[in-house]
């Protein structure tokens, strides 16, 4: 082949070769232009998905102080027992509880006694606290009870029924009752009166509470009284129960609530809730109280 032949050979040849070069820069381009496009589009995809971890809360801060309980001597074994599982959970607190007669701890505090939380035997003793505008809020029922007939133990004069007091206290015995400031003398008398049974003043001892109206009985005073369901269980066998049927019967609702005064309202409405709640509520029905 000639030199010009080789030199036109070649010649017809580069346009080929450069439109190669040509497609492939252009085919290169759109790749990486590709690339960057899927790479900002997983940018923007990303940074658009919002975060699943929780926002961060502040801690609660324990519960701190001390609280003045004044509560119903009925309630001295489930209240002792709530009130220290409370200060399991609430180390830094501290609750000192005063049982007593609901009516006599109505008047304390009606004359200023510095009371956090009160829980009553008897609905009618809260609603003076709260018709003096003494309450936080409204006073809730956290259990109920019944009344129940005791006496020294094995029953040695018999007693069955209500109207068997009338005949003790007829020959001679002595029955135990609740003073009629206390809710308890309230509920015996209704239940009484109601059943015809009179029992004559003279035969009749009567206890400031129910926990002294009991030991009247315990301590040989008495040969029967009236009191809670609850008291004579937490006695055993010092006292004989006999049952009054619940047609004859009454019933005595407690309540709780906060005193307005409190100096702690914290703590003193914690331990009104833990009252209503379910550990509190099994502490109350293992000591004999009914639902509310």
């Amino acid at each position: 082949m000639s030199t010009c032949e080789t030199s036109h050979s070649m010649r017809s040849r580069r346009p080929a070769s450069l439109l190669l070069v040509v497609v492939g820069s252009i085919v290169a381009t759109f790749t990486l232009l590709g690339c960057v496009g899927q790479q900002d589009s997983s940018t923007s995809t990303s940074s658009s998905v919002p975060s699943s971890e929780p926002a961060a809360t502040e801690p609660v801060p324990p519960l701190s102080g001390d609280i003045t309980v004044s509560a119903a001597a009925s309630l001295k074994e489930s209240f002792s027992r709530i009130a220290a599982d409370f200060k399991v959970e609430n180390p830094d607190t501290t609750v000192t509880i005063n049982f007593g007669s609901s009516g006599d701890l109505a008047t304390q505090i009606l004359s200023g006694a510095p009371v956090d939380v009160a829980a009553f035997a008897s609905e009618s003793n809260m609603d003076t606290l709260a018709s003096a505008g003494l309450l936080d809020g409204q006073a809730k029922v956290f259990a109920t009870n019944e009344l129940v007939i005791v006496t020294k133990p094995n029953n040695p004069k018999g007693i069955k029924e209500l109207g068997d007091l009338a005949g003790l206290a007829d020959a001679g015995g002595t029955v135990s009752l609740c003073a009629q400031t206390a809710p308890c003398g309230k509920y015996a008398s209704q239940v009484l009166e109601s059943n015809g049974v009179t029992i004559p003043q003279s035969r009749v001892t009567l206890g400031q509470d129910v926990r002294a109206t009991l030991s009247a009985v315990t301590d040989g005073d008495a040969d029967a009284g009236i009191v809670y369901v609850t008291d004579a269980k937490a006695v055993g066998s010092a006292v004989t129960s006999v049952t009054i049927p619940t047609a004859q019967n009454a019933i005595a609702k407690y309540p709780v609530a906060v005193i307005k005064a409190t100096d702690n309202a914290k703590v003193a409405r914690a331990f009104m809730d833990d009252v209503l709640g379910a550990k509190a509520q099994s502490v109350l029905t293992d000591a004999g109280f009914a639902a509310p």
